[in-house]
């Protein structure tokens, strides 16, 4: 089994390709799995929010887990996302992630229902107890509405396997609590792109990363040049890579500028599954216009949807 030790760098959160009629395009999972694998990414991270959870199927998710762990074939490790409402889901989902092929499960609290920070410990003592596999805690407020505190996640780095941290919170302050707190007990990762090149300065881990999955080589660049004290060089590229981190983030939401950034780069991922909205014309000028920046040719019309993929509009 992996352990802190090997949830460092910077994790890819892929995207989940699909075809124009929404179903799973595997072969895209598949190509977009080598890109960022042989870039030189340390982990990678599938069906997450990027890779579009809440729309996935169980099945579906069995077989995207599935899919990518064969790809990977052990070079890097795979933390598959598998959070749900329940505990009793998030139990099926986190076995289901170990029986097809992940190292580890990267588990958000609950969402929906407000619950306390007791109940929140209990959430995860009953999954590790249950599963007795690597589990990554995931605290992202925003889309949970359950924020773990820095003392809760404290108390989680002290439960057996669980062995890491994706913080999301865009509170910077709490990470760095966090690390005062948890430092050298559990890996402690931020999940928000822009912060990668602070959280290293303040002792963090690494990153799980949309960009990475866009712009693998440079986000990997930015943690190697860290590590080698090239702190210049490392900051530089994470100014650089700024441009696109802010279509990856919270608005206008990440998902489509991140699979609209791949069809760009010709690795076609396809559009999202509804009720998740396009990109506007705009914001995909903005995208071409940041991978430029960052020495990408991206041709005008790199990529457009066939007409198959325009889907009817009800409302009209």
């Amino acid at each position: 089994m992996i352990t802190s030790n090997d949830v460092r760098g910077v994790i890819a959160a892929i995207p989940t390709p699909f075809e124009h009629n929404e179903s799973l395009d595997i072969e895209g999972l598949k190509a977009v799995t080598r890109y960022v694998v042989t870039s030189g990414v340390q982990g990678i991270m599938t069906t997450g929010g990027t890779g579009e959870f809440p729309s996935l199927t169980r099945e579906e998710k069995r077989e995207v887990i599935r899919t990518v762990a064969a790809e990977v074939n052990g070079k890097v490790p795979v933390i598959a996302g598998t959070a749900a409402c329940s505990t009793r889901e998030t139990i099926a989902l986190s076995l289901d992630a170990r029986e097809n092929g992940a190292d580890a499960v990267i588990v958000t609290p609950p969402y929906y229902f407000r619950l306390s920070q007791d109940s929140l410990y209990t959430h995860y003592c009953e999954l590790v107890d249950a599963i007795r596999f690597p589990v990554v805690v995931y605290n992202n407020p925003i889309y949970t509405g359950n924020n773990l505190s820095p003392e809760l996640i404290g108390r989680l780095a002290d439960i057996d396997l669980v062995i890491g941290l994706k913080q999301s919170n865009s509170d910077l302050g709490q990470l760095v609590e966090v690390i005062r707190i948890a430092r050298g007990r559990i890996s402690i990762c931020t999940g928000i792109d822009s912060q990668f090149y602070a959280v290293l300065c303040v002792g963090g881990d690494g990153v799980f990363s949309t960009s990475a999955a866009v712009v693998p080589r440079e986000m990997e660049s930015i943690y190697t040049k860290f590590v080698e004290k090239d702190y210049a060089s490392a900051q530089k590229m994470h100014w650089k890579v700024q441009g696109l981190n802010r279509y990856l983030e919270y608005d206008p939401g990440y998902v489509s500028p991140c699979k609209e950034a791949l069809n760009l780069l010709g690795i076609r991922v396809g559009k999202v599954r509804r009720p998740l909205p396009d990109v506007t014309e705009s914001e995909r000028e903005g995208i071409r216009s940041a991978l430029s920046e960052l020495g990408y040719e991206v041709p005008a019309a790199a990529w457009e949807a066939p007409p198959s993929w325009e889907m009817p509009n009800p409302c009209n």
